[in-house]
């Protein structure tokens, strides 16, 4: 299959801004395309050629930048970097002034923002697609990639079982929201006071009755561990909350992830990362470096998706 083909049967939204945009029969297609991509890298080595992408990130990258980089350039696009570390997006001209620029010169916009609204303000007056490379809210490039390596692992991806330990943040949210649609096991354990989103958990909850996943939201991280074919953490301070660090440590004393949680797991069961890791806070040098750790295939698996979902919206 094509990937115009794709985008047209699939009658998808020209923008990925939540993730909500696609349903599961979207993601369980864009996966597949994944696959392919991955396997054959070759057939797509011009699928995008004359194309270009604009980068706009308010915060720094390493694996969103570089892979989406890549993934457009190995396919025969470009991509121009438009750094906003310094100073906010709005603030030197209007979104609406750079959205409707924006548009005159390039294919497609890649934006990591502070501020979900930034990235909504700039899809809503833009008339290419703009792509959600994370926000306060949501991470949805992030989390298509880990359900890609969680299929990739265990082969099938319903009823597996995924423990997310740590902050209900922008990747647990769409953890939810992926693993609700592709038919996943999720348990939620997070401190009291740091759950994710409950608008995000309502709209999982109501995707999992329809695709027969499954959504627990517990206290004790062991608890959700057990049995579960992975474990997923992150940072218990994200971009933006750096004031509240030491309360944050505080706050997830016992989420780390170390050997005695990695025991719990299922027999198979890995450990999982979307990076940077902070070793020694969220999880252990010895889990990192160990056999059961797949983080590094997660980073490799954000190229080949995000080169799928370039195809899906600009070709």
């Amino acid at each position: 299959m094509t990937a115009t083909t794709l985008a047209t049967q699939l009658m998808i939204s020209s923008d990925l801004l939540t993730g909500t945009e696609w349903n599961a029969s979207s993601v369980r297609e864009l996966l597949q395309l994944s696959a392919d991509i991955k396997a054959r890298p070759d057939r797509y080595r011009g699928a995008l050629t004359g194309r270009v992408l604009a980068l706009i990130f308010e915060k720094p990258s390493l694996r969103t930048r570089v892979t989406f980089e890549v993934g457009i350039q190995s396919m025969g696009g470009s991509a121009v970097f438009l750094d906003h570390t310094q100073s906010r997006l709005g603030e030197r001209e209007s979104l609406t002034d750079v959205a409707r620029s924006l548009e005159r010169w390039v294919h497609g916009i890649v934006a990591r923002v502070f501020e979900q609204t930034a990235l909504e303000a700039l899809a809503a007056k833009a008339k290419i697609p703009v792509i959600n490379a994370l926000s306060d809210r949501f991470h949805p490039c992030q989390a298509l990639a880990d359900f890609f390596t969680l299929e990739e692992k265990f082969g099938s991806l319903r009823g597996l079982k995924l423990a997310y330990v740590g902050d209900g943040n922008n990747v647990c949210n769409s953890l939810l929201l992926a693993g609700a649609r592709l038919g996943a096991h999720l348990r939620v354990a997070t401190p009291a006071g740091y759950e994710p989103a409950p608008e995000i958990v309502a709209e999982a909850r109501r995707t999992a009755r329809e695709t027969k996943a499954k959504i627990e939201l517990l206290r004790d991280p062991a608890e959700a561990v057990t049995g579960a074919q992975a474990v997923y953490t992150d940072t218990w301070t994200s971009m933006g909350f750096e004031k509240e660090a030491c309360e944050r440590k505080a706050a997830f004393a016992g989420f780390q992830v170390n050997d005695a949680m990695m025991e719990l797991l299922a027999p198979e069961g890995v450990f999982m990362h979307c990076l940077p890791a902070h070793r020694g806070a969220e999880v252990t040098d010895e889990v990192m470096d160990g056999e059961r750790c797949i983080a590094f295939d997660q980073a490799e698996n954000r190229l080949h998706v995000q080169k799928a979902i370039l195809l899906t919206l600009l070709s």
